[in-house]
C-alpha cells in the first residue's frame, strides 16, 4: 500500500483550483461532468466546504447527468458529495433528486434536507476496480440537481469489512455518524485523524432525548488510529453516560424499511468512577433483539482508556432503527460513538456518455 491515500476533491462549477479554510484544503477546478451549468453556490450548512460555486443540471440537460472521473487507482474509496442551493432568486427552491454511485442508486433526497447538517451530503464506501468513479444525479421533477463538491478519498482496503458475502458487492452509505458527549461537530481532519480514515464527519450529540449526560477526559486512549479503520483518538475522549434514575441509553433514527444496516459502536471506559472489571456491564439491543450480551469494556480491553469497537449487521423491516444500552451491573451504561451504514447491494453499472 502506498505511503499516503489517493485523494481528489472537486469544486463543482469552479474555473480554477481553489483552497478552502480553515485547513487550506485543495479543491480542483470542475471537470468530468456530462452536462449542467456552473452557478453561484448557497451552501445550506456550516459544515459544507467553504466553496463559492456549484454545478446544477436543468431539465434540458436530460433526466440523468453524471460525473465520470478516470485515472483513479483501484481500491476502496469514500465518495462524498455535498449539495447546495443555487444563489439565484429564480432557483433557490430546495431541489429533490436521486443519487447513484457506480451505477447503484444510494440515496433519494428528503424534503427539508437543507435544514439538517447530516442531510447536506451523501457518502458511500465503494470498491473501485476499473480505475474510474462514476456518480450520477437523477431528476425527480422537483428542482434542478445542484452539486457543491465531490470528494474521492481512498481508505484502507479492509476498512469496515463485513465479511466475504458483502465484500466488493455492496456500497456502505453513511446514514448517521455520532460523536457522543462532544458538543462540537468535526471531521477527521479537525481531530488530527489519519488520512487513511477518509475524513469522516462526526455529528455532535450530548444526550439522547435529554437522557444521559456527557463526560470527557484528557487522558490518552490506547488502540486508536489503528488499521484498518484508523479512528481518531478524540472520539473516544468523550462519551454519554446514563444515570441511576434513567439507567438505559437509547438512540433511534428513521431508516428505509426492508434494508440491511451495519451498526458500529465505539467504547472506551473513561469514567474515573469505574474501578476494574465488573464495575459496568450492560447489554446492547438493536430493535429489541440482543446484539451483544454482558459487555464489560474493562474486562474485554484489559483496562480503562482503551478503545473497543463492536459491529453488527442486521435486516430492518420497519422505518425505525433503535440501539439500546441496558445495564446489568453497575446501574449505568456508556457509549462514545455510533456509526450506522445502509448496506446497498451493487447494481449493474450505468452512466451517461461523456
Amino acid at each position: 500500500m502506498p505511503s499516503g491515500p489517493f485523494a481528489l476533491r472537486i469544486s463543482c462549477g469552479a474555473r480554477e483550483n481553489v483552497n478552502s479554510p480553515p485547513t487550506n484544503t485543495l479543491w480542483y477546478r470542475d471537470f468530468g461532468y456530462t452536462g449542467g451549468k456552473p452557478g453561484k453556490a448557497l451552501p445550506p450548512s456550516y459544515i459544507s466546504p467553504k466553496l463559492n460555486t456549484l454545478r446544477y443540471f436543468t431539465l434540458s440537460d436530460g433526466p440523468e447527468n453524471c460525473y465520470n472521473i478516470h485515472n483513479v487507482p483501484n481500491g476502496l474509496y469514500s465518495v462524498r458529495l455535498f449539495f447546495a442551493l443555487v444563489d439565484d432568486p429564480q432557483l433557490k427552491n430546495e431541489p429533490l433528486f436521486d443519487i447513484s454511485i457506480e451505477g447503484t442508486q444510494v440515496y433519494s433526497m428528503k424534503q427539508g434536507w437543507s435544514n439538517f447538517d447530516f442531510q447536506s451530503f451523501v457518502e458511500g464506501l465503494v470498491s473501485i476496480s476499473d480505475n474510474s468513479v462514476s456518480t450520477c444525479f437523477h431528476s425527480t421533477g422537483h428542482g434542478d440537481p445542484a452539486i457543491l463538491s465531490i470528494e474521492i478519498l481512498q481508505v484502507h482496503n479492509d476498512a469496515y469489512f463485513l465479511g466475504k458475502q458483502w465484500s466488493g458487492r455492496s456500497i456502505l452509505r453513511t446514514a448517521r455518524r455520532l460523536a457522543c458527549g462532544n458538543g462540537r461537530p468535526s471531521f477527521d481532519a479537525d481531530l488530527s485523524g489519519n488520512p487513511w480514515g477518509g475524513d469522516r464527519y462526526w455529528e455532535a450529540i450530548q444526550n439522547f432525548d435529554n437522557y444521559g449526560h456527557p463526560i470527557s477526559t484528557e487522558n490518552s486512549i490506547n488502540i486508536t488510529s489503528a488499521s484498518p479503520n484508523f479512528y481518531p483518538e478524540k472520539i473516544y475522549q468523550y462519551a454519554i453516560v446514563s444515570n441511576g434514575t434513567y439507567p438505559d441509553l437509547t438512540f433511534s433514527m428513521d431508516v428505509e424499511p426492508n434494508k440491511n444496516y451495519s451498526v458500529w459502536l465505539h467504547f472506551a471506559e473513561i469514567d474515573p468512577r469505574i474501578q476494574g472489571a465488573g464495575s459496568r456491564v450492560f447489554d446492547i439491543l438493536i430493535n429489541g433483539d440482543m446484539a451483544f450480551s454482558s459487555v464489560d469494556i474493562v474486562r474485554v480491553t484489559g483496562g480503562s482508556y482503551t478503545a473497543l469497537v463492536l459491529n453488527k449487521t442486521i435486516a430492518v423491516s420497519g422505518r425505525i432503527l433503535t440501539v439500546s444500552f441496558h445495564p446489568r451491573q453497575g446501574h449505568t451504561a456508556i457509549i462514545n460513538a455510533i456509526e450506522i451504514f445502509e448496506v446497498i447491494p451493487m447494481e449493474f453499472r450505468t452512466s451517461a456518455v461523456e
